[in-house]
């Protein structure tokens, strides 16, 4: 006898092929339309979306008050509605350079989005003119990070004044928001004083200092690691600059420092065996062009690439044999994770791959970082892809997929993108005359510096 034609479809639907794609089907159409995974999207199409969902996070979910960055997308920690982050600001920051540039929003909205942020900033505590790690993004006060980390944080401040130099770079015309704009950077980077933080003349940086508890947090800045922002911004300081002898004495000196040795074949210049967490690679490099940087202990480039080729290299050895590691899915950093939140390294592997690990190194490995984000967005979207963006981090392994952003790991994705497409931020921050001065000052060399005759 003939089989009927339905009989087709219910071979399939036992077959349990077409339940869960209809499943799949209706749960995508249920979504709000920016969530919904698009189909047979171009390279170049995907980098767009993927900048600009992620932008939302700053945009869309940023203090209303402030304009700053919450700190995450969830109230995980004991974290208040109203805690915004330093350095995910200064991150946040060259994200609307990168969404004025593409006309997302007008130059004129994100300059005077930027002006109330700096409005605000200029009332905010800071102490000797570095902000703390969080604020209240209604009053800007201090909220603590720990029980002593309650006063100036350096590091997170030098993020913040990487994305600002950046935003005066870029926001150059003759008109009064920009030119307020620029005016109130320049006043809050020329009260930073840098040189406070040597510890009464220490050559090297400390990263922390409150008007209750001085010095008692003591940790000294020693490479390598994401801190080498600090160094170039308190050399390139105006008013309270640090000497170079900072720079090489203190930063340059720790025994974790020089490296030189190969780990899956790429040699690393500097820091940790393995290389550690990939931020190291990302966040100083935000404004930071690692394209032929040098100085007398590394070349920036090769530093940041193989870091990169290390980290993904033992994703795909997996000692550990972790579900759904490999060429498609590949990237440790810090984020969340099943065990809350750490720093993921091939030293210190739970499983865990970060999104923003392989997305913000797109100058880096642009075709390896492209396998990871067509994993990420075609396969794991209905799990990973949100509002926001790409949620924190993930595991297959643990069948974990955090609900969470974070403004330190979404920042970072929408400017390396950027940087790996036009150079967009890279050449804003290293035309500042404040930046070229203080990269020869510590003896560095770059195309983007200019002879002394041009400054």
């Amino acid at each position: 006898m003939k089989m009927p034609k339905l009989s087709t479809i219910f071979l399939l639907l036992i077959s349990g092929w077409i339940f869960p794609q209809l499943l799949l089907a209706q749960k995508n159409n249920s979504l709000p339309a920016q969530n919904r995974i698009q189909k047979n999207l171009s390279d170049e199409q995907l980098l767009d979306l993927v900048q600009k969902q992620t932008f939302r996070y700053f945009w869309n979910f940023g203090h209303p008050v402030s304009g700053m960055a919450r700190e995450r997308s969830n109230a995980s920690f004991g974290y208040g509605a109203e805690v915004v982050t330093t350095g995910g600001t200064g991150f946040g920051i060259m994200a609307t350079i990168v969404a004025a540039d593409r006309n997302w929003i007008s130059r004129d909205t994100a300059s005077r989005y930027l002006l109330k942020m700096v409005r605000f900033l200029a009332k905010a505590d800071a102490y000797h003119g570095v902000f703390p790690h969080w604020l209240d993004g209604g009053t800007g006060k201090t909220i603590p990070f720990s029980r002593k980390d309650d006063g100036a944080d350096l590091v997170e401040s030098s993020f913040l004044f990487q994305g600002l130099l950046t935003a005066k770079q870029y926001f150059n015309a003759d008109n009064p928001v920009e030119n307020e704009l620029r005016g109130q950077i320049t006043t809050l980077w020329n009260e930073i004083e840098w040189d406070w933080f040597t510890k009464g003349g220490e050559e090297v940086l400390y990263w922390h200092w409150s008007p209750n508890n001085g010095w008692a947090m003591n940790f000294p800045l020693r490479g390598y690691n994401e801190c080498l922002i600090t160094y170039v911004l308190a050399a390139s300081a105006t008013r309270y600059p640090v000497p170079a002898a900072v720079y090489h004495r203190g930063w340059a000196q720790s025994n974790f420092f020089l490296n030189g040795k190969e780990f899956f074949g790429h040699k690393l210049p500097l820091g940790f065996d393995n290389g550690g967490p990939l931020f190291f690679s990302h966040y100083s490099f935000l404004g930071l062009d690692p394209r032929g940087l040098k100085d007398r202990y590394a070349d920036y480039w090769a530093q940041n690439k193989n870091h990169t080729l290390v980290n993904r290299a033992y994703v795909l050895a997996n000692p550990k044999q972790y579900k759904g590691y490999g060429a498609n899915s590949w990237g440790l950093t810090a984020s969340d994770s099943w065990q809350g939140y750490a720093a993921h390294s091939p030293n210190e592997d739970l499983g865990v791959i970060s999104p923003t690990a392989a997305l913000s190194a797109f100058p880096y490995t642009p075709e390896y970082s492209m396998q990871a984000l067509r994993y990420f967005y075609e396969k794991l979207g209905d799990k990973i892809w949100s509002e926001y963006g790409f949620v924190d981090a993930f595991s297959e392994h643990h069948n974990w997929y955090a609900k969470s952003h974070l403004a330190i790991d979404q920042g970072p994705i929408i400017v390396m993108i950027e940087n790996h497409r036009s150079g967009l931020l890279w050449k804003l921050f290293m035309s500042s005359p404040e930046i070229q001065s203080g990269l020869k000052k510590l003896g560095f060399t770059s195309p983007a510096l200019k002879p002394l005759a041009e400054n």
